[in-house]
């Protein structure tokens, strides 16, 4: 179901409310959620929907998965993380994987934008342009 504009409005308003410092605060999330939960009232379900899809956007934008083809030694990690914390803000959390299929380099994807270093990455390019 598709959220009206003035649903859609009172979701980011309040969204706006759960922000301390710039981040969203979990424990005051929660409460709106289960405010808005319990309401009864007819179009707290779509409203509910708007609000937790702005959290998820917000917890997406703080959260960095930096995969690379063996695991990578605690020197680069922590250049990484620097480096990442440098253009997206201290508080971003930062996990690393393995993933053999990218068969070398690494891949970063923090909300949606993607930085893609990876072999098998190049590899899609080239057979691309090809």
């Amino acid at each position: 179901m598709k959220a009206s504009k003035k649903i859609r409005r009172t979701a980011r308003r309040l969204f706006r409310l759960c922000l301390v410092d710039g981040k969203v605060d979990e424990a005051r999330a929660r409460r709106v959620a289960h405010r808005i939960a319990t309401s009864g009232r007819g179009r707290a379900l779509p409203l509910l929907g708007d609000f937790l899809r702005l959290v998820r956007i917000d917890q997406s934008r703080r959260t960095a998965l930096v995969e690379s083809a063996e695991a990578l030694p605690d020197d680069i990690r922590d250049d990484v993380t620097t480096r990442l914390a440098g253009a997206y803000g201290a508080g971003l959390k930062t996990t690393f994987t393995v993933n053999p299929a990218l068969l070398g380099g690494m891949s970063i994807r923090v909300g949606s934008d993607v930085y893609d270093g990876s072999v098998r990455g190049r590899l899609a390019a080239l057979e691309a342009r090809l």
